[in-house]
Formats: C-alpha cells, structure tokens, sequence
C-alpha cells in the first residue's frame, strides 16, 4: 500500500491547508518557454512548456481561475523535471494573461480544448509517453477527457493523476455555498468578474455584468454565464454533463485520484467510491488531510506530498 499523507504539525486544519499554499509557497527555478498554437474554433491556447530533450512528457492542468504560475503547478512541474520529464503546463483559454478571441470561458467540461493540446503535443513532438496531472477543475477535465474516449485514447498516454477534484459538480456548487466558505466563494466571484468584464468588452451583446453584485453562487454564476455560452440549458444540466464522476467508468489508462476528506470544496458525491471498486484502472485514495490542493509537506527537496504521489504512482508497475 502507498504512504498516505500525514500533515505536519499545526496542519491539520483544511482551510490552513487549502490557503498556506496559495499566500505563501514560492516555488522557484521554474521557467517557461511559451508557445501559442490555434484551437478548431479559430481562438487559441497559451502552452508554457520545459523541454530538456526528455521522451516522457507531463501536462499539468490547472484549476478555478489559476494558471500556470501558480504554485501548484510549479512545484509539480519541479519535481518531475528532476524525475526527467519534459513538462507542458497549459493555460484555460483567458487564464494566460491575453483576453481570448472567442465569447466562451473555460469550464468544467472543456475537454475539446486538452484534447487540442495532446493532439498538438503528438503531431509536433517526439513523446514516447505522455502523462496527465490536474489539479480540482484541471483534475475534473482530465478525468472527462480519458472517460470520454475511453479505448481510443492514444496508446501514448501512460497515465493521469489527479487532485482534489469536483467530480460532482452539484455537490461541489453546494459546498462552497456553505457560510464558512464565503471567503472562497467571494474571491472565486471577485476573479470571474474580470473575465465577465472582458467578455462584455469584446461581446456585449452576448456578455454584460449587470447587477453582478446580486450573483452569491455557483449555480447563480453558472446559469447566468456558463451555461448559455457553452449551451447547455442551464447551471443543473451543465453540472450533470460534465461532473467527472460520470464518465470514470470509460476510463481505460491508469489513474490515481486523491481528495483529502476534509476538503472544503468538495461535497459528498466527490469521492467516488463505487466507480473506483468497479473499474482496475482508476484507483482512489482520500487521506483524512490535505484540504483543497494542499497536501503541504515540509523537507530539504521541498516537494509537497501531492508531488511525490503522483510521480511515485507514474513510477509503478503498468503506469
């Protein structure tokens, strides 16, 4: 059995635990090359890649409103540049810092856009193998996108781990409009106005922020913004097409999910316990820390639990 996580001293609190690395985790020595490569809707996607001539490749997929600078994704990538991968970090399209060309937003369910990523990665690049890493929403996509094409996923892609993962959207939508997560869910709000902002500027007949201020959640947010502009009917069917959970049973390369149980974020249909006893391929591990992507360690290599795990897993037998 692989070592589960044990939290340091004083880190046994989840909200500590989601918000120490966020505030105060510098990740330093990583540094991007970036390239920009078109999308079949005629947008684009912003790649920021490390390539030191490696045939193994990582592509790590970020969560809610983060990028490719975020912590998480820097010490991911790493710790698996030192396990000698080559590393692709991509950005969710208006995540890269340039407004994109298009009146959609990235969401939970936009698997075609880390399928435009792969197939760019194997049309342009000499790869032996490839593997996943995603992180909550990052984690979600990757998870859809295995589960979506099930067998006809390139025989290329080893593996995927992924990280405390709203597999159930509605669950999740739920969660964090409990009262003691306000605080998330104000700051997650307070991000996604700017890009209802720049998607009013570039589209104002399909995007304004009138009477933003009146949005409190979730399922406000998503039936105002992101279901119309990715048609679906509304916040409940969106959530229903695109929770992960649904789509594990298709997943036919190995994959390691883990969500700490006390995870803030994530409510009770997240841990999928009878998808994971019924499919050899997907494994699931809920530590009883961790909080939402935390998993923070402290040690001389400064790699964070998560890290370890995941390239300790990629590392195993048929992986």
């Amino acid at each position: 059995m692989p070592e589960t996580y044990h939290p340091p001293p004083f880190f046994r609190n989840p909200h500590l635990q989601t918000i120490y690395p966020t505030l105060l985790r510098r990740v330093g020595g990583v540094v991007y090359k970036r390239e920009r490569i078109d999308t079949p809707d005629e947008d684009f996607l912003d790649l920021d890649w490390i390539r030191r001539g490696a045939k193994k490749l990582l592509i790590i997929s970020h969560g809610l409103e983060g990028d490719t600078q975020r912590a998480y994704v820097k010490g991911m990538a790493r710790a698996a540049r030192q396990r000698n991968y080559d590393i692709l970090a991509w950005n969710f399209r208006g995540c890269s810092g340039v407004p994109n060309l298009r009146p959609r937003l990235y969401h939970s369910g936009s698997d075609d856009d880390l399928d435009t990523v792969i197939r760019h990665v194997f049309a342009h690049y000499d790869y032996h193998e490839v593997r996943l890493v995603g992180f909550s929403m990052g984690g979600n996509i990757s998870l859809v996108y295995l589960g979506r094409r099930g067998e006809k996923v390139d025989s290329r892609i080893k593996g995927c781990a992924v990280f405390s993962v709203p597999g159930n959207l509605a669950d999740c939508s739920r969660a964090l409009a409990r009262p003691e997560n306000r605080v998330y869910m104000k700051r997650f709000l307070q991000l996604l106005h700017a890009k209802v902002k720049a998607g009013q500027a570039a589209f104002p007949e399909l995007i304004n922020d009138r009477d933003y201020h009146l949005i409190r959640d979730f399922y406000d947010f998503d039936n105002r913004y992101t279901a119309p502009l990715h048609g679906f009917k509304n916040a409940e069917d969106y959530w229903r097409q695109c929770s992960s959970a649904r789509f594990i049973p298709g997943i036919r390369v190995p994959t390691l999910l883990v969500s700490a149980r006390d995870d803030p974020f994530l409510g009770p249909g997240c841990y999928p316990f009878r998808e994971a006893a019924a499919n050899p391929c997907f494994h699931l591990e809920t530590p009883a820390h961790g909080g939402h992507v935390g998993f923070v360690s402290f040690n001389r290599q400064k790699l964070y639990w998560s890290e370890k795990r995941a390239l300790d897993f990629f590392a195993g037998p048929g992986v």
